[in-house]
């Protein structure tokens, strides 16, 4: 436990939200707004002093009544509901109030907002958190990820990380901690590969094999509470592989309190969120 109070920045009496960093997360579309939410309130619950989500415009009412503590920033939208190119500017300019960025919780497979994600990832020049349909947007255009020119962290599930390295899920999970030390070799970047004993890895830096969390934790949203975690952690300047490192273990360990009184048949990921006070407390004890 003394490890991980170490990685927690001390809060001082004379503060205000502002120093506790400005998370950005661009995420959902039509059909995936619980992503986002999960996402963005996770951040908070780990300590952000802001959080603004950016979403498709026509979705904005429904997170605004369904998220009180979260400010939202509407964009332009596809027809099918998803964040459109034409965001790209408004985005970037908001986002020099801003200090980490979340991207990929609930965007969709949709082209447009691909080339979205794609271009965002040459402009941007702040922490990232690559999540979910963010990876998906950069299958064979590894090559963004080499030019990236700041502090990025990839949080792959196996089914994702397959689909970028081209290797069969089989194969990963057979030679996990091998394939894992490959790719680093070629991407410099925070790698986070879920599942059960996820993964943190970065260059140099010895593999960290997480040991908290449950089977019932093999559920929707519970990646985006992971997601929204690791941000809100480095918006706070704790370094991206310590924030990594550090929300893996604590939704690992929410998960566990939430499996007492839900079982692992009945926890879902709201479970996992509300529980990550509990988690930080007993770190904390």
């Amino acid at each position: 436990m003394k490890e991980w109070t170490k990685i927690l920045p001390t809060r001082k009496k004379d503060t205000h939200k502002g120093d506790y960093g400005h998370v950005f997360v661009l995420a959902g579309s039509k059909g995936l707004t619980g992503a986002s939410a999960l996402c963005s309130l996770s951040a908070l619950r780990v300590g952000a002093g802001l959080v603004t989500l950016g979403i498709p415009e026509s979705l904005n009412p429904i997170l605004e009544i369904k998220l009180t503590e979260v400010m939202t920033l509407p964009l332009p939208e596809t027809k099918e509901a998803s964040l459109s190119f034409k965001a790209k500017d408004k985005i970037l300019d908001f986002l020099e109030k801003c200090n980490c960025v979340i991207m990929g919780p609930g965007l969709s497979r949709n082209l447009e907002t691909q080339k979205l994600i794609r271009f965002l990832l040459k402009k941007i020049d702040l922490p990232i958190v690559l999540d979910a349909d963010g990876i998906n947007a950069l299958i064979g255009y590894g090559d963004i990820i080499k030019n990236f020119k700041h502090d990025l962290v990839l949080t792959p599930h196996l089914g994702e990380f397959s689909r970028f390295t081209g290797k069969s899920i089989e194969e990963i999970k057979k030679n996990k901690i091998l394939v894992v030390k490959k790719f680093l070799m070629e991407y410099n970047v925070v790698l986070v590969l879920k599942g059960y004993r996820t993964i943190v890895a970065k260059q140099n830096k010895k593999i960290y094999i997480n040991k908290t969390g449950n089977p019932g934790m093999a559920t929707a949203g519970s990646g985006d509470v992971l997601s929204g975690m690791i941000g809100g952690f480095i918006a706070q300047k704790i370094p991206p592989f310590e924030s990594a490192k550090l929300a893996v273990y604590l939704h690992g360990l929410a998960g566990d309190i939430a499996k007492e009184e839900k079982t692992e048949y009945g926890l879902i990921a709201t479970d996992i969120l509300e529980n990550i006070p509990e988690a930080i407390k007993k770190l904390l004890a």
